[in-house]
């Protein structure tokens, strides 16, 4: 009788996985949710990790411990720039926001974490709805060709 000595799924359980990797299972389920790293072969208790996600967690545990983000981890790994979906707002969370006043009654309000906005991005935004509502609104401190013409009052335009 001979005996089988080879195990019936190859790679590692998510605890062995853990272990060797020095990250917790729910961080490493994040990661996979996320995309970071491959999804396992099987699911639930019965899931799979090989080498190949091993050396993806270490790469990400790496770049992270560097200070470099999830998003540009994930371009690094794979060049492309997937969706991040927006995080849900917890109660205790705190938020910067910009609130633009515009004119009486026309309020702005700007997430620039949420919005993706770098601070110079945020003034040009600004800069650019304050031009826009100044051109709706008529007005535009900046001469045309059209008010360079007219008349203004109590010029004297010709003989009287």
């Amino acid at each position: 009788m001979q005996s089988d000595t080879s195990s019936p799924t190859p790679g590692y359980s998510l605890a062995d996985l853990c272990v060797l990797a020095d990250l917790p299972p729910r961080t490493i389920r994040y990661y996979v949710q996320m995309g970071l790293v491959e999804r396992p072969e099987g699911a639930t208790r019965a899931a799979r990790y090989s080498a190949a996600h091993l050396e993806q967690l270490l790469l990400i545990k790496k770049w992270t411990a560097a200070g470099v983000s999830l998003e540009r981890i994930r371009e690094l790994l794979y060049g492309e720039q997937a969706p991040v979906p927006p995080r849900a707002r917890a109660i205790g969370s705190v938020e910067v926001r910009s609130h633009l006043m515009v004119a009486d009654g026309v309020d702005l309000v700007i997430e620039p974490g949420r919005a993706g906005l770098s601070p110079e991005q945020v003034r040009r935004f600004i800069k650019g709805v304050m031009a826009v509502f100044a051109h709706v609104s008529g007005e535009e401190s900046a001469p045309t060709s059209e008010t360079q013409n007219k008349p203004t009052k109590g010029q004297d335009h010709g003989p009287a």
